[in-house]
């Protein structure tokens, strides 16, 4: 057992909450114009319990559902009883939805609902983020990020991977408890809606690499976890490489499932087959970074065909991410690449599956007690995260808070 049980976010309830109710609690609570915090006040309850109830963290209790339900006028059983599906609501589009059942963001406006497409560039957020502090002499020898370390130099042993010197911050606002993970999913970010609901909260940050790279950088106490999808030498998923890249033992966590496959124009479905289409067609690709199982499968597909990657146009790029290979292709850039099935979809790509993967979050031992983990761990459990991650199209969140495997430290302290 190493903490964050589902009992700690949806034990003790009034029963038939979970998502279903929350959502009930929040469209009745925006009918009547409410914000979460005016509600809170005519309940006498805190807006964290609100906040809580509506995005499926965690069950109310027995007193909160009855306060909650007295404040609305409504009875606990019409709130939070098992009852029927939630109502559809009558939304206007902002753009075409394309086909039924698309994945859109609901938001009141006014008196009516707006519907805004989770497809194509939109499935991700697109824009300039919040900075915690400015830093300053970074361009020193030595001072580099540790994401262009990684990428500039090939496999350091572990002094050369510590040898990045610390720099001096000015923070902009004051630091506060933030989870950090690095990984290639670009599902990942859904944790921080979770974790920005517990009480107190935790922040979160997502530093966007291959899972080579995040487990080098969770080795090196950047991180508080790595998701990978690293194939090891005996078949076996993440348990094999996270014990030769993690010196100090780690926690492997279950996050999801998908299909890596190779992605292409829609117009060439039908007529590419594999990779070996690509190579007799001198069609363009789109490649990952190295140490990326995307990059390694189509390394594979290529050995496998006797293929020199030199003969594929394109081989040599890099790709930061399985939206980005997707992004590329709808842009024109590129006919084809490997990446999720999930990512082809959102593009509305076509898609030809090449291997299973297991995506896991790898937990250096020493960070297990600290409480950013133990929060991720919470959440993973979440109603609300495990409905939107199987809202998402190839996605399967069967086995998300799963424990896999406890990897023991290296025996001499050096990776094998």
């Amino acid at each position: 057992m190493i903490g964050g049980s589902e009992g700690a976010t949806r034990g003790g309830s009034a029963g038939g909450g979970g998502s279903g109710g929350g959502t009930r609690l929040r469209l009745a609570r925006q009918a009547r114009g409410f914000s979460q915090q005016q509600l809170a006040g005519m309940a006498g309850v805190s807006r964290q319990a609100v906040s809580a109830v509506e995005s499926g963290l965690s069950d109310p209790s027995l007193r909160v559902a009855l306060a909650l339900a007295r404040a609305l006028g409504l009875t606990v059983e019409e709130l939070f009883g098992p009852g029927s599906p939630v109502s559809p609501v009558s939304a206007r589009p902002v753009a075409p939805l394309g086909s039924g059942g698309a994945r859109v963001t609901l938001a009141p406006m006014g008196d009516e609902f707006v519907a805004l497409p989770l497809s194509g560039a939109s499935v991700s957020r697109a824009g300039f983020l919040p900075a915690g502090g400015l830093a300053f002499g970074a361009d020193g020898p030595g001072a580099g990020s540790a994401r262009g370390q990684a990428r500039t130099t090939p496999r350091q042993p572990p002094a050369a991977e510590q040898a990045l010197r610390s720099v001096s911050v000015r923070p902009i606002e004051p630091p506060r408890p933030t989870l950090v993970v690095a990984g290639c999913d670009p599902a990942m970010p859904l944790l921080e809606t979770p974790l920005g609901l517990l009480d107190p909260p935790v922040a979160f940050t997502w530093w966007s690499c291959p899972s080579e790279e995040a487990l080098r950088l969770a080795d090196a106490g950047l991180v508080h976890a790595a998701g990978a999808h690293l194939r090891g030498h005996s078949g076996d998923y993440n348990t094999g490489p996270a014990g030769e890249l993690l010196r100090q033992g780690s926690e492997v966590i279950g996050f999801c499932s998908w299909r890596e496959g190779l992605v292409l124009r829609p117009e060439l479905a039908g007529s590419i087959n594999g990779v070996g289409d690509l190579a007799r067609r001198g069609l363009r690709l789109v490649n990952r970074e190295p140490g990326s199982e995307a990059r390694s499968v189509l390394d594979r597909e290529l050995a496998g065909l006797h293929i020199d990657a030199g003969r594929l146009p394109g081989y040599g790029t890099r790709a930061t991410g399985h939206l980005q290979v997707a992004a590329a292709i709808t842009a024109g850039l590129a006919d084809a690449g490997v990446a999720s099935e999930p990512a082809a979809i959102a593009y509305g790509l076509a898609f030809i599956p090449l291997a299973a993967e297991r995506f896991d979050l790898v937990i250096p031992a020493g960070l297990v007690g600290s409480r950013e983990v133990q929060a991720l761990l919470k959440v993973l459990s979440s109603r609300w995260l495990l409905d939107q991650l199987a809202s998402l199209p190839g996605y399967d969140p069967s086995r998300c808070g799963d424990h896999v495997a406890t990897l023991p430290p290296a025996a001499d302290g050096r990776r094998p």
